[in-house]
């Protein structure tokens, strides 16, 4: 799952921005100014970065500006009120990838960031993930809790990748069967209970805390009780 970070001091468009990320599929962080913004390109290493060009503390620009001076090449996407012809060329001159004009609607802000992957060739599927004190690196299969290494089959690895890349989100039965299993799922109905009983043995083995969790009637989630 690729990681976007948005930064906008409008916390409601700030809410929206993230809510439809995260119904799409994305890993999203938030910055609500500028220098909050440059702690997290950083700490984060996002796969995308949504800029606003008017942020208190350190503005769109410099933020931007900032980042290419670092010889940081994360694709930007800046947004801004400003809709002349010389801001949105001063967006591009800066360092930004695209610009998108508020308001705008969310489809077209998906449609912005698609192009983007697509050009910049972003999966995000690779990434290592991590939530809690569980880490998973889809390159390298690696898989520990806190500093305890274990080891998982092929499918168990996919279901927990699965859960990771979802965190906190409430994930219907019937989805992980056809994101893990395929569409053309047809094998036993308790695989799914099965294999999550498999992840939890393993990742519960040290007395860790449960994280995955079950929604009776409705599915699993990954979240820290």
């Amino acid at each position: 799952m690729a990681k976007i970070l948005v930064a906008d001091d409008d916390a409601r468009l700030l809410k929206m921005v993230r809510r439809t990320l995260i119904y799409e599929g994305f890993q999203v962080v938030t910055a609500a100014n500028g220098a909050e913004a440059l702690a997290l390109v950083q700490q984060e290493s996002p796969d995308l970065v949504i800029l606003d060009w008017m942020m208190p503390q350190v503005d769109g620009i410099t933020v931007l500006t900032r980042m290419r001076d670092a010889e940081d090449n994360t694709p930007v996407l800046m947004l801004s009120a400003k809709d002349a012809i010389e801001d949105r060329v001063e967006g591009l001159d800066s360092g930004a990838d695209d610009y998108l004009v508020k308001p705008f609607a969310p489809s077209e802000l998906l449609a912005r960031i698609r192009t983007l992957f697509r050009r910049f060739e972003i999966t995000g599927k690779n990434r290592a993930l991590s939530y809690a004190d569980l880490y998973l690196n889809p390159t390298t299969r690696e898989t520990r809790r806190g500093d305890r290494i274990f080891d998982l089959t092929p499918k168990e690895f996919d279901l927990l990748a699965y859960l990771m890349r979802h965190p906190r989100q409430v994930m219907v039965r019937d989805r992980i069967l056809e994101e893990v299993w395929g569409y053309d799922f047809g094998g036993d109905d308790n695989v799914l209970e099965v294999y999550v009983g498999y992840l939890r043995k393993k990742t519960e083995a040290g007395g860790e805390p449960r994280l995955i969790q079950t929604v009776r009637g409705v599915g699993y989630v990954l979240r820290e009780e």
